[in-house]
């Protein structure tokens, strides 16, 4: 077993499974199955059923220990779960994604997530495609720049895609190093304040890896399998992903209304509701916190199926 697995633990674990509340005979779907760590947890918590679904490749090994565990209680497929509805052909009781880039992932230097360790620029989940070396090296400077600022939310996004093109004319752009030090040119580390490689290596992972358009496909595939009162609870990190879950939820709970005064109200063109109860947003407790620093910005909602 790969001795980096235990010093790993899933984030709002005590609240997922009191969203999800596995029951004996039911089937469930740990969508970003990572570590294992809330697949473990449900296994545990009742005699159920699970399907594990993850892209990445390195997570076999931990996925193969749990088979021999739980035997046909467990089953993994490979893929991603935007893909939730092809992968997922079941009916289910419920789903659980924990949206983002894993604390395994960051943590393999070589895998070219994080800027605290040099690397090749690399940040694919799949392991396979197009990187982010590629795309640092072969875009515009404005698609460059729009992709920063889109996805990265980075106010200098135009000068550090400037900077990034500078660069790579004496030579390409091949580490985490090598760009990390870029933007620290246009913006300058300060003490108890975000490192400013951060929203420019948020922007490109999301992109390496359609992460948003994975996300809404994920949230309408698992709703699509779920049965009445099924329920499907998502852990989010930032804005961008907590935007799209939290406006998911809100339309599909049939809050979404188009109202025009000018029609009666018999024609108004109201969303159906999808979700008959749907969460406020949850956090972590503080001393989850204090225990994980990586949990501070995560939001978990839920929602139970009609």
């Amino acid at each position: 077993m790969n001795p980096n697995y235990k010093k790993h633990f899933p984030v709002m674990l005590p609240e997922v499974l009191k969203a999800l509340n596995p029951q004996k005979g039911k089937l469930y779907v740990d969508a970003t199955f990572g570590n294992g760590g809330y697949s473990e947890a449900l296994l545990q918590a009742a005699d159920c059923r699970l399907i594990a679904l993850d892209r990445d490749p390195s997570v076999r090994q931990r996925a193969e220990e749990l088979s021999s565990l739980y035997g046909e209680r467990f089953e993994f497929r490979a893929g991603c779960f935007g893909n939730f509805a092809i992968l997922v052909p079941e009916e289910i009781d419920g789903a659980v994604f924990d949206i983002g880039v894993s604390s395994m992932q960051l943590d393999e230097a070589s895998r070219g997530f994080s800027f605290s360790k040099d690397a090749p620029l690399d940040m694919r989940m799949s392991q396979s495609g197009v990187s982010a070396a590629d795309l640092v090296n072969t875009l515009k400077e404005e698609e460059l720049a729009d992709l920063i600022y889109q996805y990265g939310e980075e106010r200098k996004s135009r000068a550090i895609a400037r900077k990034i093109i500078e660069a790579r004319k004496l030579s390409p752009i091949q580490t985490t190093k090598e760009l990390a030090q870029l933007i620290y040119s246009v913006i300058r580390p300060t003490q108890n304040t975000i490192d400013p490689a951060t929203r420019t290596f948020q922007a490109l992972r999301i992109a390496v890896n359609h992460e948003l358009d994975e996300l809404k496909n994920g949230l309408e595939g698992a709703t699509k399998r779920l049965k009445t009162n099924g329920r499907l609870v998502v852990v989010d990190f930032h804005s961008l992903e907590d935007r799209i879950v939290k406006n998911y939820f809100k339309e599909k709970s049939g809050k979404t209304a188009h109202v025009s005064r000018y029609l009666p109200q018999n024609q108004q063109n109201l969303t159906p509701a999808v979700f008959g109860e749907c969460s406020k947003v949850i956090l972590p407790s503080a001393e989850e916190v204090v225990q994980n620093p990586r949990s501070r910005s995560a939001k978990m909602r839920f929602g139970i199926k009609q």
